[in-house]
């Protein structure tokens, strides 16, 4: 909170879109939050392994704490409930 005090918000989202170009991903949208989480950004990576990279450099900070939720669109979806994935429960 000191940091986003010292310098605007406009500065840290352009610093995090910085960031997330380091690693060839891109920053969509940034939004500031009350409650638990205090930023929210929508991102875009060019594979799981840039996705997992940059919360990894964040998180080794130990300044903040990043996570990464992927989100799938409808079509993404359809495609997953079009397989049909066998598995054999294992009982006790």
């Amino acid at each position: 909170m000191k940091g986003l005090l010292s310098e605007d918000g406009s500065r840290r989202r352009d610093a995090a879109r910085a960031s997330f170009e380091s690693v060839g991903g891109t920053l969509d949208e940034m939004y500031y939050a009350f409650g638990n989480t205090d930023v929210y950004g929508i991102r875009d990576f060019p594979d799981d392994a840039s996705a997992t990279a940059w919360p990894l450099m964040v998180n080794a900070s130990g300044l903040l704490t990043a996570s990464i939720t992927p989100l799938m669109t409808p079509e993404d979806l359809d495609a997953a409930a079009a397989k049909t994935p066998s598995h054999r429960v294992l009982g006790p």
